[in-house]
């Protein structure tokens, strides 16, 4: 009875899915709850909920010569032409004020069939539906579970068992009277926030952390059973790591299923646990570690340091170490991706005359020549001064100085004479202007 059963609620579902296909943007949510005279058992009955979701693909019918604006047997190159006129009058930045991006994707998808011959082919021959929602789903299209029907595989054995459990039946959930079997699980990734200077970030380095995570058991070897300890089949749940829940409804008996309690889901009894780690076959360890900065790396930056997150149980790898960069800032250079910027002072005089003044850049101290004339706020560029590019350290940013003239307060009687003979000097050659007019 139980397996006329699992084969009449299965046959249901599949004609579902099959009506499911005339309403592309419908979804059904079928929950399956326990009866009031459901066969008690000393566990929870677990309730089971179910969905599935239709892509919203756009209809069959979509022309898209027309959306093109082109003939049915417009050549590659007037197709070509077409799309990169609209593309450019429907381009989401060249219509800040209208919403325009459905109708760009529209055209992207048009032109993205047309320009290619195999899917213009076959759309000159089946319509859209011949050719998916894009070029990727055209090995699919036209199955109800690939890129032509839903918007995301269905797996017919997790449906299957959302009904009647992992042991439903051969074929779905795996062997018939076991529980599905599954690879090791991996540990936890960890976070760790680094702080770094300026110079570090720039050009790369080796910092040491110190972190806490989990690492398989020496003792025991992840499994969590004390050495030489017997390991038996749990006698609870007959070693499928799950119990069973029958419920009566008026279609039939309905059966669920939920993680044993006794055996903690593993299906074997053990008759002594680690005591090293308390049976988890884990335990936490504080370990430090290298971690290599590499060049041009800025704030907020991640790095991440394979295996060093928190082991897996029962012997699964271990998750990863995220490291989350924090560049301190720097009293003389701010940074801009590979761009360096610094502020200079140079006096009036060298600003007015023009002189070679030294000045700092990330790697040491360079000469720079300011030309006569320099006004203030003046920006000089040194080529190849900068950071270095990310991923390639030897191309490197430029490094920009900002000039700041500085204009005295305090002029001695003697200072101030000579400046007024300046003054006086270019007014009278017709080239002061009214203020202090040295510039």
């Amino acid at each position: 009875m139980s397996r006329f059963i699992k084969g009449a609620a299965l046959s249901l579902l599949l004609a579902n899915v099959s009506a499911f296909t005339s309403s592309p943007a419908s979804h059904v949510s079928s929950t399956f709850t326990s009866s009031s005279n459901a066969v008690k058992t000393p566990f929870t009955t677990k309730q089971s909920s179910t969905q599935l979701f239709m892509s919203t693909r756009s209809s069959g019918n979509t022309d898209f010569y027309q959306i093109l604006g082109v003939s049915r047997d417009a050549s590659a190159k007037e197709i070509k032409s077409a799309y990169r006129k609209l593309a450019k009058q429907y381009h989401p930045d060249a219509n800040p004020d209208t919403d325009t991006t459905e109708k760009f994707q529209e055209i992207n998808r048009a032109y993205e069939v047309l320009n290619n011959p195999d899917l213009k082919k076959k759309y000159d021959m089946y319509g859209a539906a011949g050719v998916g929602t894009s070029a990727a789903s055209d090995q699919t299209a036209g199955s109800p579970f690939g890129g032509g029907g839903f918007g995301q595989e269905v797996d017919l054995g997790d449906i299957f068992d959302s009904f009647f459990g992992g042991g439903g039946g051969a074929g779905f959930g795996g062997p018939r009277g076991g529980p599905r079997s599954r690879g090791p699980v991996a540990g936890d990734d960890l976070r760790f926030d680094l702080e770094v200077d300026f110079k570090t970030a720039v050009f790369g380095g080796e910092e040491k952390v110190r972190i806490r995570h989990l690492e398989t058991c020496d003792t025991c070897g992840g499994d969590g059973v004390k050495p030489g300890s017997k390991v038996s089949t749990c006698g609870v749940c007959n070693g499928m790591g799950v119990t069973m829940q029958v419920t009566r409804t008026p279609l039939g008996n309905f059966q669920t299923q939920q993680t044993c309690s006794a055996c903690r889901g593993t299906g074997q009894k053990v008759e002594e646990y680690c005591g090293s780690c308390s049976g988890q076959g884990l335990k936490s360890k504080t370990k430090q570690i290298k971690v290599t900065i590499p060049a041009g790396v800025e704030d907020g930056n991640k790095l991440r340091v394979r295996g060093e997150g928190d082991a897996g149980p029962k012997g699964g790898p271990a998750g990863d170490l995220y490291i989350f960069l924090r560049v301190k800032p720097d009293e003389k250079f701010r940074r801009e991706g590979p761009e360096i910027y610094s502020d200079e002072n140079v006096s009036y005089l060298d600003a007015i005359l023009g002189a070679d003044i030294k000045t700092p850049v990330v790697d040491g101290e360079v000469t720079i020549k300011v030309p006569p004339g320099t006004q203030p706020g003046q920006v000089m560029r040194l080529r190849g001064n900068g950071a270095p590019n990310l991923g390639n350290a030897d191309v490197r940013g430029d490094h920009y100085v900002t000039m700041n003239v500085e204009i005295p307060k305090d002029l001695s009687k003697e200072e101030r004479e000579l400046v007024e003979k300046l003054k006086e000097l270019r007014e009278k050659n017709g080239k002061g202007k009214k203020g202090f007019g040295l510039f």
